[in-house]
């Protein structure tokens, strides 16, 4: 009789944990929108409809926030813009200039060519992937709960944190990578470009090394631009998911982890900005 109750609570315990594992997978899924196997298109309701939609599927959660949130960023500040006094300033009015102030000093401590591209790019980048960030903050179980309330289906995903996707981090980070083509070859031609990536660092007569050592490198900036800020953020929606499995008791654990995480938000898009503006720095830097 002991071992068949010692059976049972171990089917227990693992039922219940198959629960909570079933619970953290749909949280991490998206609203993916794309093209069925017999050919019409639709939203995806379980994983494997998704996975079967292949690349060219959409994440219309995480466009739909990014979009969202990049609205707000510009229209709040041109609202902003349009309504600036210099004798009776607002207190947003001071919060923003106090973020351009910063961002524009960092441009100019950092970035040693010349545009009038890299600060607007910084200031641009710097509040939205916060505004991205800040989404993790929102309780995990919210917006699923009012998207499967509005479409009716109980089992629809959807997720509000852009900067968990990877597409969404590794899609901004391409973007600055081509801009540091761009501004390679402007700077230095396609000759010099072609000469940095294979005559240095150990001179022309050690080209195939030093394409080894130089090709990777370039490739390997927007990668880690973009998985950084990905697998920092993913990693705190992961935490907070685990917080929700508490029940009642995830409170405390859920303030301790959202005061910690008001430091990991403004971090990564500082790191993201600081970065894309070292790496356009070096782009424009003519050896």
């Amino acid at each position: 009789m002991a071992s068949e109750a010692t059976h049972e609570e171990a089917g227990h315990v693992e039922a219940e944990a198959q629960t909570q594992g079933e619970y953290i997978q749909h949280h991490l899924q998206f609203l993916t929108y794309g093209k069925h196997p017999d050919g019409h298109w639709g939203f995806a309701h379980t994983e494997e409809e998704a996975t079967e939609m292949g690349f060219w599927s959409f994440h219309v959660d995480m466009l739909g926030w990014s979009v969202a949130l990049g609205l707000l960023f510009v229209l709040s500040f041109k609202k902003m813009a349009d309504k600036a006094s210099v004798a009776t300033p607002s207190g947003f009015q001071n919060f923003v200039e106090w973020v351009y102030e910063f961002v524009n000093q960092n441009v100019k401590d950092t970035f040693h060519g010349h545009s009038s591209l890299i600060a607007p790019l910084s200031m641009t980048i710097f509040c939205w992937v916060i505004l991205m960030n800040t989404m993790d903050l929102v309780p995990v179980d919210i917006l699923p709960w009012i998207a499967q309330t509005i479409s009716g289906d109980e089992h629809i995903a959807f997720r509000a944190v852009p900067t968990t996707d990877p597409n969404i981090t590794l899609g901004m980070s391409l973007s600055v990578f081509i801009l540091i083509i761009f501004y390679s070859i402007k700077i230095k031609g396609v000759g010099g470009f072609m000469k940095e990536l294979a005559f240095q660092p150990f001179g022309p007569w050690m080209m195939p090394f030093n394409l080894l050592i130089e090709v990777p490198t370039l490739l390997a900036k927007p990668v880690s631009l973009g998985l950084r800020l990905y697998g920092n953020l993913y990693a705190g929606e992961l935490v907070f998911l685990l917080i929700a499995l508490f029940g009642w008791w995830q409170l405390p654990a859920h303030f301790i982890w959202a005061a910690f995480h008001l430091l990991v938000i403004p971090l990564q898009a500082f790191i993201f900005m600081m970065l894309t503006i070292v790496y356009l720095s070096q782009a424009c830097e003519d050896h």
